[in-house]
């Protein structure tokens, strides 16, 4: 089950990426503007190309590589000891959500324009949240596999 939720991921996450996180607008009387993962790294790369590639890990990479590394666990084909390194990728990757939360708090606390969150906030917190979950479950179920399958030696 946790294999098939991993690999849903990997679906979802670019769904994410490309779905409207926020609708923003300068003046009210001004349509809104979606912003998306994408178009929002898009206008980075123009501006602070440092910022971008900072963005562009934590948002793109850091979430993408944990679910292809915990895929790769589930199937075999990586071993488990490398589980510590996908956590702290997975806990990387929560930063932007911190950041998106951030930014419409300042931007709401100004008063300039208008921002409202999208449907697309929600799916991204949610793959990011799935993601540490199933990182938190293979770590577990690893943990209690190790401990079943090593023998007991019995004192003489």
């Amino acid at each position: 089950m946790i294999r098939y939720a991993n690999l849903a991921l990997l679906i979802l996450f670019p769904i994410a990426w490309f779905a409207p996180l926020l609708r923003a607008a300068l003046l009210p009387i001004f349509g809104m503007q979606e912003i998306s993962v994408i178009t929002g790294l898009q206008s980075l790369w123009g501006s602070d190309v440092f910022l971008a590639l900072l963005v562009t890990f934590f948002a793109l990479f850091a979430p993408y590589v944990k679910t292809i590394g915990l895929a790769l666990i589930h199937f075999g084909m990586l071993r488990r000891k490398t589980l510590p390194v996908l956590q702290i990728l997975g806990k990387l990757a929560m930063a932007d959500i911190f950041l998106i939360a951030l930014y419409i708090t300042v931007s709401k606390g100004i008063g300039v324009g208008k921002i409202e969150t999208a449907w697309g906030l929600y799916l991204f917190t949610g793959c990011i949240l799935a993601s540490i979950a199933i990182g938190y479950l293979t770590e577990k179920s690893s943990r209690s596999a190790n401990t079943v399958s090593k023998p007991e030696t019995i004192a003489r």
